[in-house]
């Protein structure tokens, strides 16, 4: 009898230690399902999705296996769609223009880490190009036949592709707005590769398109670089930035940063027309927040 109540004590003690460790167990995956806890990284059409939809899904398994954490990298249909995502949290990091960098800032407190090189440095320019038929040679000849001119902005939030060319015609005198302004048309065509197809084609006069992009574009044979004429050039602009949320920790922040600048996969590197990534800064877009400001975009 003594030896079968302490068979019985025994079970029950094996019992209540498999029970513990079972519950061991059970938290400590709940922990390591916390820490997966996907990464999420809303990307500006700086181009057309289907162009950037491979790069895009490289970039998601570098930065996964570098951060040890899912990454879910996505293309959003417009700029605004990006800024949105970052304001109401659904995103953890994005990739902007240096104008919705700037708004995403002023609203959502959004950070800039990282940025791209083009030829080793991280600037670049907006330009207005026109097709290498056309009788203009310079943004003087052209705006002197503005009535005869269709024009292109690319994406209305765009920096390259709208701001700063509309306040270079805005202080020529020509433009006020979409409604408002001296051309035959004005249209937006949402992206960069759009308006240089439209230049190309011979559907608009002239356009306003990012300088590396358009590089990019021509050297991928996308477009045809003898059928375009620049006509004119920006001052620099600091590059593109990727920018996180304002809450995200400063060991994140380093990884991503080191991941971004080892990264040297072609694929990735060619979706942005890029030589490779360095560190970037807020006050690196001081110039677009001033130029945002001058737009009534943001306030001081």
């Amino acid at each position: 009898m003594k030896k079968y109540l302490m068979l019985l004590l025994a079970s029950c003690f094996l019992f209540v230690l498999a029970a513990c460790g079972a519950s061991d167990d059970g938290n400590q995956s709940e922990g390591a399902n916390e820490q997966a806890e996907e990464f999420t990284i809303g990307v500006i059409p700086s181009q057309t999705e289907g162009s950037m939809e491979a790069a895009m899904e490289e970039l998601q398994a570098i930065l996964t296996e570098e951060l040890d954490r899912p990454v879910k990298v996505d293309v959003y249909p417009d700029y605004n769609g990006v800024v949105e995502a970052m304001n109401y949290d659904k995103i953890d990091m994005a990739y902007f223009g240096p104008l919705t960098y700037v708004v995403a800032h002023a609203n959502s407190g959004a950070k800039a880490i990282i940025t791209q090189l083009i030829n080793g440095e991280p600037f670049y320019h907006s330009y207005i190009i026109t097709h290498v038929d056309s009788p203009w040679n310079s943004i003087e000849e052209l705006l002197a036949d503005s009535k005869d001119v269709d024009f292109a902005f690319g994406d209305i939030n765009s920096t390259s592709g709208s701001l700063i060319p509309s306040i270079e015609l805005q202080d020529r005198g020509v433009f006020v707005s979409e409604d408002e302004h001296e051309f035959k048309t004005v249209r937006y065509t949402g992206s960069h590769d759009a308006t240089a197809l439209a230049i190309q084609n011979k559907q608009v006069t002239a356009g306003a398109i990012d300088s590396a992009i358009y590089n990019q574009l021509v050297e991928s044979g996308k477009v045809d670089g003898e059928q375009i004429k620049t006509i004119w050039e920006s001052e620099p602009l600091f590059q593109y930035p990727w920018a996180v949320h304002a809450d995200t920790d400063n060991e994140t922040i380093e990884k991503l940063q080191a991941a971004f600048i080892a990264i040297k996969d072609p694929v990735v590197l060619d979706a942005f027309g890029a030589s490779g990534f360095t560190e970037a800064t807020d006050e690196d877009y001081e110039s677009i927040r001033d130029a945002a400001i001058k737009e009534g975009i943001i306030n001081e």
